[in-house]
């Protein structure tokens, strides 16, 4: 389907469901997209971090990315992550992806070496002439070691090569300065990209980034609970801020769960990603809530934390 200029509302990353044997489970991966669709969400981004796309094989990648697009049949845009080290194995994903029917693409900065912004714009620009979908930044220094600065984003918002940007630097601040530099809250229409979409990666400041002009939110644990992340948005669009603060903090709550794994022995992705899927397990989403090796499984003591969270915030556990 056609994506709305700019795209707006939640726009969850998919987690991937893998089976004790480390293959996707295709079955739930459908049960998943299912479940985020029923809870209203404007978009899915297929091959994220949240979908543990580092750990994928190219074939994992299109059986995952395949799934999604045939059960989301056009009821809302897929965005495909092409995330990969260089340009030439960026543009391989991108054309697998379109031939798959992604309606648009995400793409970080190249990694492995340092980049100059000259290398990145171009690394940008090449992917959008490679490929004819719309094309949005992954702005997530902790995995890529540089920060999009806002001007070379604006620069390309303004000659088309950028649909769009999924900040996940954890700067709030430096999104204030891009929103800013892009025309600022009320003047984004009148700016200089007005068709460019700017979405948070920030579970926990939604309500702060949507009153600052930012257009909507890729939240991980809207895994878990995507209805509650279509309401904040939707309270927020409607100018009922007291309302949008009350879902933020009541999902600031729920979000607790990333923390369930004890950090002296597993790393913070294996807890994070862990309990999301041991929540959408428990909801009776997903039948296994396995993640990918060598990240570390969850204990039956954490998943025991991940079920508390879960009745706390109102998902009482089906299993």
């Amino acid at each position: 389907m056609s994506l709305s200029a700019p795209l707006r509302g939640v726009v969850p990353p998919v987690c991937t469901p893998l089976d004790h044997r480390g293959d996707i489970d295709t079955a739930s991966l459908a049960r998943l997209v299912e479940h985020l669709i029923a809870g209203g969400v404007h978009g899915l981004f297929a091959l994220g971090s949240t979908s543990e796309v580092a750990y994928l094989t190219d074939a994992q990648r299109a059986t995952a990315l395949k799934t999604v697009v045939d059960t989301a049949a056009g009821r809302v845009p897929v965005l495909a992550g092409v995330i990969d080290t260089t340009t030439a194995r960026v543009v391989e994903h991108a054309r697998a992806a379109a031939d798959l029917g992604a309606d648009a693409l995400v793409a970080t900065a190249p990694f492995y070496t340092r980049t100059h912004p000259a290398e990145i714009a171009g690394h940008f620009r090449r992917l959008r002439a490679s490929v004819d979908l719309p094309l949005f930044a992954y702005d997530i220094p902790v995995a890529v070691h540089s920060k999009l600065d806002p001007a070379l984003v604006r620069a390309l918002a303004e000659d088309g090569t950028l649909a769009g940007l999924k900040d996940s630097s954890g700067d709030e601040g430096g999104l204030r300065r891009l929103l800013v530099e892009l025309g600022g809250r009320g003047g984004r229409t009148q700016g200089p990209a007005p068709a460019f979409s700017v979405l948070t990666g920030s579970e926990l400041t939604v309500d702060a980034a949507l009153l600052a002009g930012a257009d909507g939110v890729v939240p991980g644990i809207g895994n878990v609970d995507p209805a509650g992340y279509v309401r904040l948005y939707e309270a927020a669009r409607a100018g009922d801020w007291t309302l949008a603060a009350k879902e933020q903090e009541r999902l600031v709550g729920l979000f607790t769960m990333v923390d369930v794994g004890p950090e002296a022995d597993m790393g913070r992705s294996s807890s994070a990603l862990g309990s999301f899927k041991a929540a959408l397990r428990l909801l009776g989403v997903i039948e296994c809530g396995d993640t990918a090796f060598p990240q570390i499984q969850l204990s039956a003591d954490s998943v025991a934390g991940v079920a508390e969270r879960l009745s706390a915030a109102g998902l009482p556990p089906v299993r």
